[in-house]
């Protein structure tokens, strides 16, 4: 609960958003009364008569500028937690309406916590050769990546990507396939892996289902790759070739992983553009009734 007295002031009774506490006597002032000088106030004469307080114009001016200080602080540290509540209140609207968003922010916290966490990345990281014991890691991994390179590229596709086909299919549908397209490539990764016992992190195989399924859904859809302008089925045809070209490469990138989504994401996509078809043939039917 807030005290509405706290805010105003002694001399006019004026309420302010941010009143100024004097430093000497301890009561509210508004901006107009915030000097001691303009409140007369009760505190500094008393310390004028215990000797505590010059009176030359040296030290009036340093007691001004304390004041204006402490001003400035109060200003500052209410700015930042209105900033802080703001950032809270927007991540919080996103995480709640939009999948992929809340994916994004998960995936950053939880490289944070790689970061001050011992053991937290061996922990949730996917080791194909223990997924019989360490099930959860089939999950887990899709949120732990490498380094900062590794996630800003990442969640950069699923930022422009993901949301286009929530929009175009739903948030149920996102989240379907881009947990299943995760799923279907770590487990084809730790069938196919030469080196069971190297770990596995990041979320590729789950956005490149993303991007596959949206190449399918929507083809028209032009992207960016390397500055070059392109339709986003020609630039998902050039990701598998590079992938499928590195196959057995050694280069420490989960390129079954890769090709394992987008397969995913191709079928289903295929299957969700074959259901939107037939619910707009079903809609055309209803309306020439």
């Amino acid at each position: 609960m807030v005290n509405y007295l706290d805010k105003k002031c002694w001399i006019c009774g004026k309420e302010e958003t941010m009143p100024f506490k004097c430093r000497f006597c301890g009561k509210t002032f508004c901006s107009g009364h915030r000097l001691p000088e303009q409140h007369a106030c009760e505190g500094l004469e008393q310390l004028k008569q215990d000797g505590f307080y010059n009176k030359s114009s040296r030290q009036g001016n340093n007691v001004t500028d304390d004041i204006f200080k402490d001003a400035i602080k109060n200003t500052a540290k209410y700015a930042a937690k209105s900033a802080a509540k703001g950032i809270g209140r927007n991540i919080s609207y996103s995480m709640k309406n939009s999948p992929s968003m809340a994916i994004i922010y998960l995936c950053i916290f939880s490289f944070i916590l790689q970061i001050v966490i011992p053991g937290y990345e061996q922990f949730f990281r996917m080791v194909p050769a223990n997924i019989v014991t360490q099930p959860w890691t089939l999950v887990t991994h899709m949120f732990i990546h490498a380094d900062f390179m590794h996630i800003f590229f990442n969640m950069l596709v699923l930022f422009f990507f993901g949301p286009e086909l929530e929009r175009r299919a739903g948030k149920k549908i996102f989240l379907y396939v881009y947990f299943t397209a995760g799923l279907v490539a770590a487990i084809a990764y730790s069938l196919t892996s030469s080196a069971p016992h190297i770990p596995v992190v990041g979320a590729s195989g789950a956005i490149m289902g993303i991007f596959a399924a949206l190449a399918i859904i929507a083809p028209e859809i032009k992207v960016y790759l390397y500055f070059i302008p392109m339709r986003i089925t020609h630039a998902l045809i050039l990701f598998a070739l590079f992938d499928f070209a590195l196959l057995g490469s050694n280069d420490m990138i989960a390129h079954t992983a890769h090709l394992s989504g987008i397969f995913v994401g191709l079928l289903m996509g295929s299957r969700i553009k074959r259901a939107q078809a037939r619910y707009r043939s079903y809609e055309d039917i209803y309306n020439r009734r």
